[in-house]
């Protein structure tokens, strides 16, 4: 079995390409990891998220310890065979999910008790046991438990949350089994405070993980303050490690990610979008249930090469979100994530070719063309 390697192929300016071996294949980065929250990306088939470009899926520990269960998962062969996905999986810890799903949860040194938002029955899940879920559900890459804090500016209980995520960090690291192929990451915290953000990174170097993550971000700052906050904590995490920044975002926040060094992205974006009538084109956002796609026979963007934009209109999408028909955000969620997975294509490649800065500059030329569905309307009248 390979071992867990991260090797850097290219680099522009902080951007990089690289491949991160694991126990279940490469993963080509910088990557982007659909969503598959409880051991499904929602409206897609497996074969289907392979067929857009996804090395890597991310789960969710939360909703796997409630339903079915890590045990379960574990009897019956691991998540990678019990949902027929091949490739590489990461899993969060479930602390962000306690703090934004659980009905009560209390906060201690040994870790969090709270309440199942499904049938309110109490779970206590402590960075030890967090690791052995994610053990049990057989994660390539684990995430340590940490904290997720509400963004909030009180500096001071922001420190206590960084710190206790640290020692969380240590026990977690500590939990976890080495085997070839197999990573625990690190979560940095400190929210936008820069001097929490270095003690963070710091605690988490002296641990020593295969990885580090950001977290912490996403979570209601605007974007010039996630971008400031990746400005001055990037310098203090490993060059050669992978950096991942958890739960973001926008393609636009994928690339400022991408140009200061990150690695890894995820984020409900795409499929949660697909799911609402939402699809993204290189133009911005077009609303597929607004009636002027009504009797629109194009397709939903002309470059896209995906099977939705070569088989069906406009119009029949239009008709699918309006008649509440499941086919609806089925093919729109393929849609997007083809779209996302093609965006990290483009950008590995201009990495690769030192035109990274080419990129950035058709990107935001076709942003700056405006949202497609103003200049469709535009052209119709």
């Amino acid at each position: 079995m390979s071992k867990f390697e991260f090797k850097i192929t290219n680099v522009d300016g902080n951007a990089r390409t690289g491949v991160l071996h694991t126990a279940h294949g490469d993963i080509r980065t910088p990557a982007f990891m659909p969503v598959g929250t409880a051991g499904t990306v929602k409206a897609m088939t497996p074969e289907d998220v392979k067929a857009t470009g996804s090395d890597i899926l991310l789960g969710n520990t939360y909703h796997l310890m409630l339903r079915p269960g890590a045990e379960q998962v574990a009897k019956l062969g691991g998540l990678h065979k019990f949902m027929n996905w091949k490739r590489p999986i990461l899993t969060d810890s479930g602390g962000f999910q306690v703090m934004s799903l659980a009905k009560l949860r209390e906060l201690s040194e040994d870790g969090v008790t709270f309440q199942s938002h499904i049938d309110g029955k109490k779970y206590h899940l402590t960075p030890q046991r967090s690791v052995e879920i994610q053990h049990l559900l057989g994660a390539d890459i684990t995430m340590v438990l940490d904290e997720c804090p509400k963004h909030s500016q009180h500096k001071k209980d922001m420190a206590v949350s960084m710190r206790l995520s640290s020692r969380w960090a240590a026990r977690s690291k500590e939990a976890f089994i080495n085997r070839p192929g197999y990573g625990i990451f690190g979560i940095v915290q400190g929210n936008v405070f820069k001097d929490l953000r270095e003690e963070s990174a710091n605690d988490l170097k002296k641990i020593g993980f295969e990885g580090y993550a950001i977290g912490g971000l996403a979570v209601g700052e605007r974007q010039d303050e996630m971008l400031t906050t990746l400005d001055f904590t990037i310098p203090h995490l490993p060059r050669n490690k992978p950096r991942y920044l958890m739960g973001v975002g926008t393609p636009s926040d994928i690339v400022e990610g991408v140009i200061r060094g990150i690695d890894m992205f995820d984020c409900v974006m795409p499929t949660r979008s697909g799911r609402t009538g939402k699809g993204f084109t290189p133009r911005g956002e077009i609303n597929i249930r607004n009636a002027r796609h009504a009797e629109d026979p194009r397709q939903l963007y002309d470059n896209c090469k995906c099977p939705v934009c070569n088989n069906y209109s406009r119009a029949y999408l239009h008709h699918l979100f309006k008649a509440n028909e499941m086919l609806g955000p089925m093919l729109l969620t393929r849609h997007n994530l083809t779209y996302y997975q093609d965006l990290m294509h483009s950008i590995r490649n201009s990495i690769s070719n030192n035109d990274l800065s080419g990129f950035i500059k058709n990107f935001y030329r076709d942003q700056l063309k405006g949202d497609v569905e103003r200049l469709e309307t535009e052209v119709h009248h």
